[in-house]
């Protein structure tokens, strides 16, 4: 009986030692950005991008992760034809000559064996700022549908956009923007 715990603790004490960080790629389909402001004080209004790619990796065990989330900001919807055309100009995105908007990040921060933010750099309009993303939520498990190894997550942050050079009628139109990202994604093999 004690030759069996050992065995069963010097198992999975090897397990964890030699477990290995574990990388998804998002899932275009339930991937996406949200960014939401006031607008001129009558409303909070919310649009989003709708092509997103990306990948976290995650090693619970070292307590270690990354993320990397990549915004094709000519992707942007907002419900109108007219404004998404106002959004991508210059004065904003500028999306003819920076077509993707960036948040990489090196620096998962854990509370116990939960995920709980990833600190690193925010890029849009060609300027980089640091950022934090607070992850709201985050599951790991096996797909009910397809049985594929998938993680889940739910994050979020708040920006000025006068700092990424987009500041036109601030502070009419709210300088403080806050970005929320959903991304599913399933276990690179």
């Amino acid at each position: 009986m004690k030759s069996k715990l050992i065995v069963a603790l010097l198992a999975s004490y090897s397990a964890s030692v030699f477990a290995e960080p574990v990388t998804y790629s998002a899932e275009p389909n339930h991937t996406f950005v949200q960014f939401s402001y006031n607008h001129l004080g009558f409303s909070n209004q919310t649009s989003r991008f709708n092509t997103v790619n990306g990948s976290v990796t995650l090693d619970p065990e070292a307590k270690k992760g990354s993320a990397e989330i990549v915004i094709d900001t000519k992707s942007v919807d907002t419900g109108s034809t007219l404004f998404n055309s106002h959004i991508q100009g210059e004065d904003y995105l500028a999306t003819a000559q920076f077509p993707t908007a960036q948040f990489k990040s090196d620096n998962m921060i854990f509370n116990g064996n939960k995920p709980v933010e990833l600190r690193g750099m925010l890029t849009i309009k060609g300027v980089s700022k640091p950022a934090t993303l607070k992850i709201v939520n985050i599951e790991c498990k096996k797909h009910p549908m397809t049985g594929f190894d998938y993680c889940g997550a739910n994050a979020e942050t708040r920006v000025k956009r006068t700092d990424f050079n987009m500041g036109k009628y601030a502070p009419y139109v709210g300088d403080d923007v806050t970005i929320s990202i959903a991304i599913e994604a399933t276990k690179k093999e």
